[in-house]
Protein backbone atom coordinates (compact mmCIF):
# COMPACT_ATOMS: atom_id res chain seq x y z
CA UNK A 1 0.00 0.00 0.00
CA UNK A 2 1.13 3.53 -0.73
CA UNK A 3 0.93 5.82 2.30
CA UNK A 4 -1.10 9.05 2.19
CA UNK A 5 2.08 11.08 2.50
CA UNK A 6 3.84 9.30 -0.35
CA UNK A 7 0.74 9.62 -2.53
CA UNK A 8 0.85 13.38 -2.14
CA UNK A 9 4.51 13.41 -3.11
CA UNK A 10 4.15 11.35 -6.28
CA UNK A 11 4.40 13.32 -9.51
CA UNK A 12 2.50 12.20 -12.59
CA UNK A 13 4.08 14.01 -15.57
CA UNK A 14 1.69 15.51 -18.11
CA UNK A 15 4.10 14.89 -20.97
CA UNK A 16 6.26 11.94 -21.95
CA UNK A 17 8.62 14.21 -23.86
CA UNK A 18 7.67 12.68 -27.19
CA UNK A 19 6.00 14.56 -30.06
CA UNK A 20 2.37 13.77 -30.85
CA UNK A 21 3.36 12.83 -34.40
CA UNK A 22 6.56 12.16 -36.29
CA UNK A 23 5.36 13.52 -39.63
CA UNK A 24 2.60 15.55 -41.25
CA UNK A 25 0.69 12.52 -42.54
CA UNK A 26 0.45 10.96 -39.09
CA UNK A 27 -0.50 14.30 -37.54
CA UNK A 28 -3.32 14.96 -40.02
CA UNK A 29 -4.84 11.53 -39.45
CA UNK A 30 -4.68 11.86 -35.67
CA UNK A 31 -6.34 15.29 -35.77
CA UNK A 32 -9.04 14.19 -38.22
CA UNK A 33 -9.77 11.08 -36.15
CA UNK A 34 -9.95 12.96 -32.86
CA UNK A 35 -12.11 15.75 -34.26
CA UNK A 36 -14.36 13.27 -36.05
CA UNK A 37 -14.99 11.47 -32.76
CA UNK A 38 -15.59 14.81 -31.02
CA UNK A 39 -18.24 15.55 -33.62
CA UNK A 40 -19.78 12.09 -33.25
CA UNK A 41 -20.25 12.54 -29.50
CA UNK A 42 -20.68 16.31 -29.34
CA UNK A 43 -24.07 15.98 -27.64
CA UNK A 44 -23.08 13.28 -25.15
CA UNK A 45 -21.52 14.84 -22.03
CA UNK A 46 -20.45 11.45 -20.72
CA UNK A 47 -17.95 10.57 -23.46
CA UNK A 48 -14.40 11.82 -22.94
CA UNK A 49 -12.13 11.88 -25.99
CA UNK A 50 -8.46 12.81 -25.95
CA UNK A 51 -5.43 12.80 -28.20
CA UNK A 52 -1.89 12.15 -26.99
CA UNK A 53 -2.95 12.31 -23.33
CA UNK A 54 -0.99 10.32 -20.76
CA UNK A 55 -3.09 7.59 -19.15
CA UNK A 56 -2.05 6.36 -15.71
CA UNK A 57 -3.97 3.18 -14.86
CA UNK A 58 -2.39 2.46 -11.44
CA UNK A 59 -2.28 4.90 -8.53
CA UNK A 60 1.19 5.35 -7.11
CA UNK A 61 2.88 4.00 -10.25
CA UNK A 62 3.76 6.97 -12.50
CA UNK A 63 6.08 4.82 -14.59
CA UNK A 64 3.12 2.73 -15.72
CA UNK A 65 1.64 4.96 -18.40
CA UNK A 66 0.75 5.24 -22.07
CA UNK A 67 -0.27 8.10 -24.34
CA UNK A 68 -2.58 6.74 -27.06
CA UNK A 69 -2.81 8.80 -30.22
CA UNK A 70 -6.56 8.89 -29.57
CA UNK A 71 -8.62 7.36 -26.79
CA UNK A 72 -12.33 7.24 -26.03
CA UNK A 73 -13.76 6.79 -22.54
CA UNK A 74 -17.46 6.11 -22.11
CA UNK A 75 -18.91 7.08 -18.74
CA UNK A 76 -16.57 10.00 -18.00
CA UNK A 77 -17.43 13.68 -18.48
CA UNK A 78 -15.94 15.90 -21.12
CA UNK A 79 -13.45 18.48 -19.91
CA UNK A 80 -9.80 19.44 -19.83
CA UNK A 81 -7.30 17.19 -18.09
CA UNK A 82 -3.54 17.27 -17.75
CA UNK A 83 -3.53 13.47 -17.75
CA UNK A 84 -6.01 10.64 -17.33
CA UNK A 85 -5.55 9.23 -13.81
CA UNK A 86 -7.82 6.22 -13.82
CA UNK A 87 -8.38 6.10 -10.04
CA UNK A 88 -9.79 9.63 -10.24
CA UNK A 89 -12.14 8.60 -13.05
CA UNK A 90 -14.21 5.97 -11.20
CA UNK A 91 -11.50 3.50 -12.27
CA UNK A 92 -12.87 3.44 -15.83
CA UNK A 93 -10.17 2.66 -18.42
CA UNK A 94 -10.35 3.94 -22.00
CA UNK A 95 -12.52 1.46 -23.87
CA UNK A 96 -11.32 2.39 -27.36
CA UNK A 97 -7.74 3.27 -28.33
CA UNK A 98 -6.17 4.24 -31.67
CA UNK A 99 -2.51 4.29 -32.66
CA UNK A 100 -1.39 5.81 -35.99
CA UNK A 101 1.94 4.38 -37.06
CA UNK A 102 4.90 6.39 -38.25
CA UNK A 103 8.22 5.13 -39.64
CA UNK A 104 9.75 5.65 -36.19
CA UNK A 105 7.52 3.07 -34.49
CA UNK A 106 9.31 -0.24 -33.91
CA UNK A 107 7.78 -3.70 -33.63
CA UNK A 108 9.07 -3.95 -30.06
CA UNK A 109 7.41 -0.66 -29.13
CA UNK A 110 4.09 -1.71 -30.64
CA UNK A 111 4.24 -5.11 -28.93
CA UNK A 112 4.68 -3.35 -25.59
CA UNK A 113 1.70 -1.11 -26.33
CA UNK A 114 -0.45 -4.12 -27.16
CA UNK A 115 0.51 -5.76 -23.86
CA UNK A 116 -0.24 -2.54 -21.99
CA UNK A 117 -3.69 -2.08 -23.54
CA UNK A 118 -4.44 -5.76 -23.06
CA UNK A 119 -3.44 -5.69 -19.40
CA UNK A 120 -5.27 -2.51 -18.47
CA UNK A 121 -8.69 -3.17 -19.94
CA UNK A 122 -8.96 -1.63 -23.41
CA UNK A 123 -11.88 -3.20 -25.29
CA UNK A 124 -11.06 -2.10 -28.84
CA UNK A 125 -7.56 -1.37 -30.12
CA UNK A 126 -6.93 -0.04 -33.63
CA UNK A 127 -3.51 0.32 -35.27
CA UNK A 128 -3.42 2.11 -38.62
CA UNK A 129 -0.40 2.35 -40.90
CA UNK A 130 -0.97 5.22 -43.38
CA UNK A 131 2.03 4.22 -45.50
CA UNK A 132 0.59 0.78 -46.28
CA UNK A 133 -3.10 1.59 -45.69
CA UNK A 134 -3.23 -1.33 -43.28
CA UNK A 135 -5.56 -1.47 -40.29
CA UNK A 136 -5.03 -3.95 -37.45
CA UNK A 137 -7.92 -4.46 -35.07
CA UNK A 138 -7.86 -6.09 -31.65
CA UNK A 139 -11.09 -6.83 -29.77
CA UNK A 140 -11.43 -7.98 -26.20
CA UNK A 141 -12.71 -11.51 -26.06
CA UNK A 142 -13.08 -12.52 -22.45
CA UNK A 143 -9.92 -11.53 -20.59
CA UNK A 144 -7.65 -10.65 -23.51
CA UNK A 145 -7.44 -8.72 -26.75
CA UNK A 146 -7.81 -10.92 -29.83
CA UNK A 147 -6.85 -10.04 -33.39
CA UNK A 148 -9.64 -9.50 -35.94
CA UNK A 149 -8.98 -11.24 -39.26
CA UNK A 150 -10.84 -8.86 -41.60
CA UNK A 151 -10.63 -5.12 -40.98
CA UNK A 152 -12.19 -3.75 -44.20
CA UNK A 153 -15.75 -2.54 -43.54
CA UNK A 154 -15.39 -3.44 -39.87
CA UNK A 155 -17.96 -1.72 -37.66
CA UNK A 156 -16.81 -0.80 -34.17
CA UNK A 157 -19.10 -2.36 -31.54
CA UNK A 158 -18.54 0.60 -29.21
CA UNK A 159 -18.44 3.52 -31.64
CA UNK A 160 -20.71 2.26 -34.39
CA UNK A 161 -18.33 3.69 -37.01
CA UNK A 162 -17.27 1.77 -40.12
CA UNK A 163 -13.71 1.50 -41.40
CA UNK A 164 -13.35 1.50 -45.19
CA UNK A 165 -10.02 0.51 -46.77
CA UNK A 166 -11.18 0.43 -50.38
CA UNK A 167 -9.35 3.66 -51.32
CA UNK A 168 -5.73 4.73 -50.91
CA UNK A 169 -6.28 5.75 -47.31
CA UNK A 170 -8.57 4.83 -44.45
CA UNK A 171 -12.06 6.31 -44.57
CA UNK A 172 -14.21 6.30 -41.44
CA UNK A 173 -17.98 6.59 -41.62
CA UNK A 174 -20.37 7.58 -38.86
CA UNK A 175 -23.39 5.37 -38.09
CA UNK A 176 -25.51 7.68 -40.29
CA UNK A 177 -23.15 7.10 -43.25
CA UNK A 178 -21.44 10.50 -43.07
CA UNK A 179 -17.70 10.36 -43.57
CA UNK A 180 -15.19 11.75 -41.08
CA UNK A 181 -13.87 14.88 -42.80
CA UNK A 182 -10.38 16.33 -42.62
CA UNK A 183 -9.72 19.81 -41.25
CA UNK A 184 -9.18 21.10 -44.81
CA UNK A 185 -12.42 19.55 -46.04
CA UNK A 186 -14.39 21.07 -43.17
CA UNK A 187 -12.98 24.51 -43.93
CA UNK A 188 -13.79 24.08 -47.61
CA UNK A 189 -17.39 23.18 -46.78
CA UNK A 190 -17.67 26.16 -44.42
CA UNK A 191 -16.37 28.45 -47.16
CA UNK A 192 -18.89 27.02 -49.64
CA UNK A 193 -21.71 27.60 -47.15
CA UNK A 194 -20.48 31.15 -46.56
CA UNK A 195 -20.49 31.82 -50.30
CA UNK A 196 -24.00 30.35 -50.62
CA UNK A 197 -25.20 32.57 -47.78
CA UNK A 198 -23.65 35.63 -49.37
CA UNK A 199 -25.23 34.77 -52.71
CA UNK A 200 -28.63 34.26 -51.08
CA UNK A 201 -28.28 37.61 -49.29
CA UNK A 202 -27.45 39.33 -52.58
CA UNK A 203 -30.41 37.69 -54.33
CA UNK A 204 -32.73 38.76 -51.51
CA UNK A 205 -31.44 42.33 -51.71
CA UNK A 206 -32.02 42.35 -55.48
CA UNK A 207 -35.60 41.06 -55.05
CA UNK A 208 -36.31 43.68 -52.38
CA UNK A 209 -34.97 46.42 -54.70
CA UNK A 210 -37.23 45.22 -57.54
CA UNK A 211 -40.20 45.08 -55.18
CA UNK A 212 -39.48 48.64 -54.00
CA UNK A 213 -39.31 49.89 -57.58
CA UNK A 214 -42.69 48.27 -58.32
CA UNK A 215 -44.28 49.82 -55.23
CA UNK A 216 -42.84 53.24 -56.01
CA UNK A 217 -44.37 53.08 -59.49
CA UNK A 218 -47.63 51.19 -58.97
CA UNK A 219 -48.29 51.30 -55.24
CA UNK A 220 -48.92 48.29 -53.02
CA UNK A 221 -49.27 44.86 -54.60
CA UNK A 222 -52.85 43.59 -54.83
CA UNK A 223 -53.94 40.97 -52.29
Amino acid sequence: MVSQLSKADIIYPESDGKPMADNTKQFEIIVSLKKGLDWLYINDPQVFIAGDLLWYPVEGQPKIAAAPDTMVVFGRPKGDRGSYKQWEEENIPPQVVFEILSPGNTSVEMAKKLLFYDRYGVEEYYIYNPDTNNLEIWMRGGSSLDSVAESHNWVSPRLGVRFDLSTDELQIFRPDGTRFYSYIEINQMLEQERQRAEQATQQLAQMEAILKQYRDRFGELPE
